[in-house]
């Protein structure tokens, strides 16, 4: 009987623990999918009206760093060096120019995040201008110390993973009203893109916010 009973317990405890798996990965996607879905009320870069330049508006695509240990960029490091080419690189598909501004300090290793986030844009094939800001520490400070760098741009994007952009989107509205009046859409979303660790910024990301916001 008891044989019986395990036989019939395990696909049970398996089917639950998959289920509630999927359900975990799905509300993750959801979460960065409504971030970016808030975001689209912003406008896109290239369509800005009456640029000064005659090649078009000059995008400054603002990319956050994350915590890295060793010597080469981490997983999220990779990941967010990507969400900034493709979001200058869409720039340009639409007629501006694009700067990569990285930003972030030596805060769990030797090497700064900016260096390590200028390590992964160039690995990710992005060949244009890249600059870097390299004593930050939390993103209040990403916003504060890149502000001087964003000045001469027509628009900025703001890369990060969805809620973690958003929060600094807020704090540059609070920093510099005028220059979160540039603020254009990036093209960080993508279903199915990292979808085992969006749960985890997800939940990190909506506390911060709810602080935030209260």
């Amino acid at each position: 009987m008891s044989t019986v009973r395990s036989s019939r317990i395990v696909p049970t405890i398996v089917a639950a623990s998959t289920a509630a798996t999927a359900a975990v990965l799905v509300w993750g996607e959801w979460v960065h999918w409504s971030a970016d879905r808030r975001e689209a009320h912003l406008p896109v870069g290239p369509t800005l009206a009456a640029p000064p330049d005659p090649a078009g508006p000059r995008i400054a695509v603002l990319v956050l760093g994350f915590g890295n240990l060793g010597q080469q960029p981490n997983l999220v490091n990779r990941w967010r060096a990507r969400l900034a080419v493709r979001t200058a690189r869409d720039v340009e598909r639409r007629g501006g120019s694009a700067t990569i501004v990285c930003s972030g300090g030596p805060v769990r290793g030797p090497i700064s995040e900016a260096r390590h986030l200028r390590s992964a844009v160039r690995q990710s094939g992005w060949d244009g201008p890249v600059s870097i800001e390299e004593s930050s520490r939390a993103t209040w400070q990403n916003i504060e110390n890149t502000r001087t760098l964003l000045e001469d741009f027509d628009g900025i994007a703001i890369c990060s993973n969805g809620l973690h952009a958003e929060k600094a989107r807020v704090y540059l509205a609070r920093q510099d009203e005028h220059l979160a009046r540039r603020l254009v859409r990036t093209k960080c979303y993508r279903l199915g893109e990292m979808t085992f660790v969006k749960p985890v910024f997800a939940a990190f990301g909506l506390r911060k916010l709810r602080a935030l916001r209260s």
